[in-house]
């Protein structure tokens, strides 16, 4: 009896999506009950049944324009690049980033390592949109998401994207029901919006919108993740990539739940100008420096949900790397400690085993030299409740750590480490002062149950 109730127990997943998708009340709080969504965008959720196993849940997302777009991307550099992103690729390099009307994306399924019929679904999932749109050139950007090296149900696919089409719509229900349909083993859609306005016309109000799917084999560059943003405002196609890039560096290329790279990872953005205003195009010009803060607010926004929602997790935890000199360093560092599973298994079990992060520090590789110093290091817990840090090594010196303060700060969901690489006040040891944040989670029991057995 014993034995069994040990395995039932086993069964129980405490973090992970339920069966029937029901969203765990621990997550219901990052659902938004409203939105403000762009002008001219209209989206649908619809169930197709990519996998036998979904009998009714949506699994086929459509974003579409009224008007056509500037649009750009960022995709994985995996290697072994599934044929949605091959094709999303030559589209977007085609068109020049101009004239793209919609994106179209299947959960369930990732057409990735599926060979030449793998690049004609793809192909055919983006001219079928294309076709519902009344275009006849390439306008569609495609996504798919799922188990790798299976290929796509691609009829029961196409003959539902009309029907997708037919339901687009701009009511904030539309907009979650599609974020909805891009989830695989998330266990709640990720959906965010805000307005914003821009300093040459400080009485205009615009629109960003944008949801992403993620929960497992998440890490840079890039990890299991989609992302669609959408504006209403007018943005030039080459600056909008250089936006992206921006802000996508600071945002979806720092986080890490298990430190794996997939082979699907597509973050876009539309823009199509339908709230007027003065294009922006010089990144010499006030409107694209604020466009940049928000655009990169936003992503970062949107990607740790990403993190709050990784397989297994219990803890969010953010890593700010101070007192360095130069970025890249800094967030090389971050990252090392982001994927460290020792790191990641001590702070699952309340541990305030400083020494792991202190290890990953120092055997990060490509820092610039004279980076690391053990001398002038200095480690520290941040508690999120705004109490005093806890200081576990200052410049090199160990403190007296106070294990049950330590305990009740890592009981808690959100947890900051923060690294000091100069020992002091930013820029006393004349290191210039750079910092790079990354966002992380941690490793459970959970994580190993939902990967154990994720495609059987």
């Amino acid at each position: 009896m014993a034995a069994f109730a040990r395995m039932v127990k086993g069964q129980v997943r405490n973090y992970s999506a339920p069966l029937d998708m029901a969203i765990p009340a621990s997550k219901q709080k990052y659902i938004p009950s409203s939105g403000s969504y762009p002008k001219g965008f209209l989206v649908s959720g619809t169930h197709v049944g990519v996998k036998a196993s979904n009998t009714k849940f949506p699994d086929l997302a459509l974003i579409s324009s009224e008007t056509p777009c500037s649009a750009a991307a960022v995709f994985t550099t995996n290697k072994f690049q599934a044929a949605p992103v091959q094709v999303s690729k030559k589209t977007l390099q085609s068109r020049q980033g101009q004239g793209i009307r919609s994106v179209v994306i299947n959960s369930g399924c990732a057409n990735a390592v599926t060979g030449k019929g793998g690049l004609e679904d793809a192909v055919n999932m983006g001219k079928k949109v294309d076709e519902c749109n009344g275009l006849s050139e390439p306008s569609t950007i495609v996504m798919s998401t799922g188990v790798i090296g299976q290929r796509l149900p691609i009829s029961k696919i196409l003959n539902k994207i009309p029907t997708a089409h037919e339901n687009l719509a701009s009511t904030h229900d539309a907009w979650l029901t599609t974020a909805r349909a891009i989830c695989t083993t998330d266990t709640f859609p990720k959906l965010l919006s805000r307005t914003f306005t821009l300093p040459s016309s400080p009485g205009r109000t615009y629109s960003l919108a944008g949801m992403t799917k993620g929960a497992g084999m998440i890490h840079p560059n890039m990890a299991t993740l989609l992302g669609v943003l959408c504006t209403d405002a007018p943005i030039d196609p080459s600056a909008l990539q250089s936006l992206l890039t921006h802000a996508v560096s600071r945002s979806f290329n720092s986080i890490s739940v298990d430190g794996d790279t997939s082979t699907n990872d597509t973050v876009a953005i539309l823009a199509n100008g339908a709230a007027g205003g003065a294009p922006i195009s010089s990144p010499a010009s006030d409107d694209y420096t604020a466009m940049q803060d928000i655009l990169t607010s936003f992503a970062q926004s949107l990607s740790q949900l990403v993190v709050r929602d990784g397989e297994g997790a219990t803890k969010f935890v953010t890593v700010r790397v101070q007192n360095s000199p130069d970025y890249e360093s800094a967030r090389l560092i971050a990252s090392t400690i982001a994927r460290s599973p020792l790191v990641k298994t001590a702070l699952y079990g309340r541990d305030a085993n400083w020494g792991r992060i202190l290890c990953a520090i120092g055997y990060t590789q490509g820092v610039a030299p004279g980076t690391v110093v053990p001398e002038r290091t200095s480690v520290s817990f941040k508690p999120v409740d705004g109490s005093p840090v806890l200081k576990l090594l200052v410049n090199g010196e160990p403190e007296q750590v106070d294990e049950e303060r330590a305990s009740v700060i890592l009981q808690e969901e959100d947890l900051e480490i923060v690294v000091d690489l100069g020992g002091g006040e930013k820029g006393e040891q004349g290191l210039g002062g750079e910092e790079a944040v990354y966002w992380f989670c941690d490793f459970s029991h959970e994580y190993v149950t939902i990967n154990g057995d994720y495609r059987t």
